[in-house]
């Protein structure tokens, strides 16, 4: 008996101190969010708000949710500040991290990475740091732009960083250090690569680990690249010519294949990986253009949004077919749950709407009036919660 206590309460405390991670655009940054019993249609009103936070300061970063806390940035005063939260919406920490980006759409734009009890913040400036989630204190830092030669962008830095096991992956932009892998536990560089030289493009890489080479891929400029994961050799990259070289939305991976989006009328692409992701065969191209919203895969349907194509869409995710096009919505970001879409236009409606290839089927909206400047932080849902960020203000509504 003494033996089955002692088991039981070791199980209990290994649950206890089970660190949970949390990353940009969830688990596979896809915007895809594995939770259940949500609601699948709204009151007029709109789904209840739970609470609101109003201090956030400038930005448009999204939160990062783990350990029943809330991580998310905002600059005030050109400081950056580190804001974690309870999930009643009470601060527990507030902690100055650095210079943000103050010269235009002012604030933060990183999301915090948030892996095995440390916090890894990307700044508008291009340093990375890592904090002690516990103690809040600085384990160490990286400037990208000075350490490695990187490229200073015209809006500032708004990659994510990606972490896979001890690697971070992150994308300086230089000539000579186009992508870099960094130990995440010091700091130190574990492998740097040449790519394509060119300068980084707002985007967050992506990880591809079921093929004979792991991948990461990002997009570069106005080209997606491949890297093998583990050493940095460029393996492959074509061109997704933005008129601007702006390609800042997350590749999706899924089925072998990799769908990739740029705004300004470029439009949209799936790629076929071949050779054990050494090579691709390109499948379709389509008109869908995001700007800032990323797309999300659900069953074998692509739903997402234009920027001059003002439009949403669904699109087979075989053939590149267009299913339904529809603008009874400003365009804007989107994430999905338990078969519903949420779409947060770049006007601020806020938008419930059934994920289906029929018809762009909405099952409730509000308008979001708290909050100040861009409609552009991509929404995150937690334990039936649905977080939204809109400039200084952080809103929780509940969709259970």
């Amino acid at each position: 008996m003494k033996k089955l206590v002692f088991l039981v309460s070791g199980i209990v405390l290994m649950a206890c101190t089970t660190n949970e991670n949390s990353q940009w655009r969830g688990q596979h940054r896809d915007g895809v969010y594995h939770e259940t019993g949500l609601l699948k249609e709204w009151p007029a009103e709109g789904p209840q708000l739970l609470w609101h936070y109003d201090d956030l300061g400038a930005g448009h970063s999204s939160v990062a949710t783990a350990n029943n806390k809330i991580y998310v940035t905002g600059m005030i005063d050109s400081t950056g500040y580190l804001f974690v939260l309870d999930l009643k919406g009470n601060l527990l920490e507030k902690k100055a991290y650095g210079l943000e980006w103050n010269e235009n759409f002012n604030g933060s734009r990183s999301t915090v990475n948030v892996d095995n009890g440390k916090l890894y913040i990307f700044s508008g400036r291009s340093v990375l740091y890592c904090f002690d989630d516990k103690t809040m204190d600085l384990i160490w830092s990286k400037d990208l732009m000075n350490d490695f030669d990187g490229k200073k962008l015209q809006f500032g830095i708004t990659e994510s960083p990606l972490i896979v096991g001890d690697m971070i992956y992150m994308t300086p932009g230089g000539e000579k250090n186009n992508m870099v892998a960094l130990n995440k536990n010091t700091g130190e560089l574990i492998w740097s690569s040449t790519g394509i030289g060119k300068p980084s493009t707002y985007c967050s890489p992506q990880y591809v680990d079921d093929t004979d080479i792991p991948l990461v891929v990002n997009a570069i400029d106005s080209n997606l690249v491949a890297f093998n994961a583990q050493t940095g050799e460029m393996l492959w990259e074509t061109d997704q010519k933005n008129p601007h070289g702006h390609n800042p939305n997350t590749p999706i991976y899924s089925d072998g294949a990799i769908f990739s989006i740029s705004g300004g009328g470029v439009g949209s692409m799936l790629l076929r990986l071949k050779d054990g992701g050494r090579g691709f065969e390109k499948v379709w191209s389509h008109e869908m253009d995001s700007k800032l919203g990323a797309a999300v895969k659900v069953g074998d349907y692509v739903y997402g949004s234009g920027e001059k194509n003002r439009y949403w869409y669904c699109v087979d995710w075989k053939t590149g077919e267009t299913k339904y096009k529809d603008n009874q919505l400003g365009v804007g970001n989107i994430i999905s749950a338990d078969g519903m879409l949420y779409c947060y236009s770049d006007k601020g409606d806020l938008a419930l709407v059934k994920a289906t290839p029929e018809k762009f089927d909405i099952k409730g909206q509000i308008k979001i009036t708290l909050g100040t400047e861009q409609h552009w932080a991509h929404p995150v849902i937690y334990k039936g919660v649905l977080y939204l960020r809109h400039g200084n203000s952080l809103m929780a509504y509940k969709i259970s």
